[in-house]
């Protein structure tokens, strides 16, 4: 018999290797050590950023010019002949109903046009009474064209409101004067201010209720202010260098605010569950950085890498925008896990004391330290029946979705501003005297002869759907006529679209083969219609890019298939549904609103920054799922888990969202209301209905497949630890 001396206890044994810690670990420990200087140098950077942007002012431009569409080669086919029609114009409307031939009416307004001629920015005065066209056929209703030095999106608002005001000028009893047109359109675009204020007012409320301190409250408020404003500052300095839209600044804060504020709660809530369990603030500061601080970095950088996919586009100022909001993302993201540890470095101690104090009265009322006992009887409630909350809750946001199949894609003009607005009394004053589709003509260049000019005004005026259409009007070099057409129609009717295209593939090109000449249809009608088909016909291309690179993130970070071909899927399905939602209320008018089309580039931009953000919440729910599941490997217990710890987080994170997205519907400007409106039903349903029910249902259904990779791309892909188990 063989028998095996016993180890003696004295034996040496080989000590496990150190973990080491991780960037974010370290990163988190620099900033609690340094607390003042990162604290000081967020305050600098603030400072010298606005000092810059203060001193030289900002230069945003509108610039929706798409190369190569048929619209940009009329306009540079006037240019290159000298037509007079390549400029930009105002239109100052008159209407008196006693009629504009008055002689007391026509020499006010004789004598205001010759104001207006000397004004800064104005090349020509065309007054009424020398062009019949210009006046209605009851004479009660006419327009003076006030043709402009430069583009309108490069005028000044301050030289709008000068030529406004002298236009005023002949007001009298009976005599009305209104000013239409782009540039005209700025005179009533609503301040910003309101509805971010509202937005963080309500984000404060829902973090008081959640933390139970005003401090803690603040902190991720504070962390958001300081990124966005240091990134708006930036901004305004680029636009100098970079085509960047005036809309940019709103779409930033409404990014900005709301991704600052969840990423800073994320990281927050797991600095909280670490002082409960007893850590001190130091430690809690470096393990939320660093569990907490990864699915910041990871679901930011989704967010960088989806709005960059803009740029591939190409879609003229949208780059600028694109390029903005991820720069807001990555100033975010820094701050997250810079400044905010800082942050907690000077009230660690304040919030231990609070913290732990209010889980001992938890404790001491027999209640889970960190609770989420609601959440695990919300998780067994769908885990019980799985396939019927999956069923359910995708059919109702695919009945959500299906109105986007309808979705038009536009821009609001003069029509959909508000009434009160100078423009929009202009824009009706004129399809009263004039029809509707005068406030949209279509530009017809033909370059040729006289001959080709006489044909096509001849054309156009027997083409179904044109009312009218003007002579035509020589260049400077005789080499190249235009012919303006006024549409039956108003600008935002399909029948107008489904008209120029008629012109453009049909009408056009017969009498081109006709005449020899070669013929163009222009306008910001036109420009309009050519946009939204590009971005119609680029759309694919972006949405694979995007989903592509999103999908080799999410397989690197879960180790699995199936997880992140879910995750894709529903992110669809969330943005199906605001897109449906959107059309519902500002295309079919429901609640009353004004119908009209969904602005052209929205749709991309909200597709490229909610697929970001689902991310957030996906990658924060899910790779606590994912920690559970590596713990006890028991599928069902990993999901009840992983919500109890996240559920309450992601509601709270939602509901941010959705207040300061919900703010901008408040304002009286429609592409913010429709941006707002459909962020806040994306972040909805994709936080409610989504990680709440769908993600446990889906997850219940695969088992401990959810989490299968073969082994041969589980050694080809980098290894990306969310949980850094050491």
């Amino acid at each position: 018999m063989v028998t095996t001396s016993p180890v003696r206890s004295d034996t040496p044994t080989t000590p496990p290797p150190p973990r080491r810690s991780s960037v974010l670990e370290r990163t988190a420990g620099f900033a609690q050590r340094h607390r003042w200087t990162a604290l000081l140098l967020w305050v600098a950077v603030l400072l010298a950023v606005w000092t810059g942007a203060s001193a030289l002012g900002d230069a945003y431009r509108d610039d929706f010019s798409l190369p190569g569409t048929e619209t940009q080669q009329a306009l540079q086919t006037m240019q290159k002949h000298g037509s007079a029609q390549a400029g930009d114009s105002l239109e100052i409307v008159l209407h008196d109903r006693h009629g504009l031939n008055g002689p007391g009416t026509r020499g006010a307004v004789t004598e205001m046009l010759a104001k207006v001629a000397h004004l800064p920015q104005v090349a020509q005065v065309r007054s009424p009474y020398q062009d019949r066209q210009a006046v209605s056929k009851d004479g009660t209703i006419g327009y003076a064209t006030v043709v402009l030095r430069g583009k309108s999106e490069d005028m000044a608002k301050a030289d709008t409101q000068r030529i406004y005001d002298t236009a005023r000028t002949a007001r009298a009893d009976g005599l009305d004067v209104q000013l239409g047109g782009d540039a005209a359109r700025k005179l009533g675009e609503a301040q910003g201010g309101a509805a971010e204020g509202i937005g963080m007012l309500a984000a404060l409320v829902i973090l008081g209720l959640m933390f139970g301190t005003v401090i803690a409250a603040g902190l991720p408020v504070i962390t958001a202010v300081f990124a966005v404003s240091s990134t708006l500052g930036v901004i305004i300095l680029l636009s100098h260098v970079f085509t960047i839209a005036s809309y940019t600044p709103y779409i930033m804060m409404l990014v900005g605010l709301g991704v600052g504020i969840d990423y800073a709660l994320l990281i927050f809530a797991r600095y909280r569950a670490e002082l409960v369990r007893g850590a001190s603030p130091e430690d809690a500061g470096r393990r939320a950085l660093d569990l907490a601080g990864r699915t910041v970095f990871f679901a930011g950088c989704t967010v960088i890498v989806a709005l960059l996919g803009l740029v591939a586009l190409g879609l003229g100022s949208l780059q600028g925008t694109a390029v903005a909001v991820a720069l807001t993302v990555l100033v975010t993201m820094i701050a997250s896990l810079t400044l905010l540890p800082a942050l907690l470095a000077l009230f660690g101690k304040r919030f231990a004391r609070q913290f732990t104090a209010k889980a001992a009265r938890r404790t001491a009322k027999g209640r889970p330290v960190e609770g989420g006992a609601r959440w695990r009887a919300w998780a067994g409630l769908v885990q019980r029946r799985p396939l019927v909350s999956l069923v359910l809750a995708v059919a109702a946001l695919g009945a959500l979705a299906a109105p986007a199949l309808d979705l038009r894609l536009g821009f609001a003009d003069a029509g959909n501003d508000p009434a009160k607005t100078t423009s929009r009394k202009a824009y009706d004053l004129l399809a009263d005297g004039f029809g509707p589709g005068f406030n949209g003509p279509l530009v017809v260049v033909a370059e040729g002869t006289g001959r080709a000019g006489t044909a096509l005004t001849q054309r156009l005026n027997g083409t179904p759907g044109i009312a009218a259409a003007t002579a035509p009007i020589p260049a400077r070099d005789n080499k190249a006529f235009t012919v303006i057409a006024f549409p039956t129609t108003s600008p935002q009717d399909a029948r107008t679209t489904e008209l120029v295209h008629t012109l453009r593939d049909g009408v056009l090109p017969e009498l081109g083969r006709r005449t020899g000449a070669h013929y163009l249809v222009g306008g910001s009608t036109t420009a309009v219609i050519d946009y939204a088909d590009t971005v119609s016909r680029r759309m694919p291309l972006f949405i694979a890019i995007v989903v592509g690179l999103s999908l080799l993130i999410l397989v690197m970070v879960f180790r699995s298939v199936l997880v992140p071909l879910k995750a894709a899927l529903l992110n669809l399905l969330s943005i199906g549904a605001a897109l449906g939602a959107m059309t519902l209320v500002f295309q079919k008018g429901m609640f009353g609103l004004e119908p009209g089309p969904i602005e052209a580039y929205l749709p991309i931009m909200i597709f490229a920054i909610v697929f970001g953000l689902s991310m957030d919440y996906e990658i924060f729910l899910v790779s606590r799922i994912r920690e559970e599941w590596t713990r006890t490997r028991d599928a069902s217990l990993a999901i009840r888990e992983g919500l109890a710890h996240t559920g309450s987080v992601v509601l709270a994170a939602g509901a941010i969202m959705v207040a300061v997205f919900g703010a901008f519907i408040l304002g009286g400007d429609r592409m913010l209301q429709q941006f707002g409106f459909g962020m806040a039903v994306a972040v909805f349903v994709d936080a409610v209905v989504i990680r709440c029910l769908i993600v446990p249902a889906a997850l219940q259904l695969m088992g401990h497949r959810a989490w299968w990779l073969p082994s041969g791309l589980d050694r080809a892909l980098p290894k990306l630890d969310l949980e850094h188990h050491g």
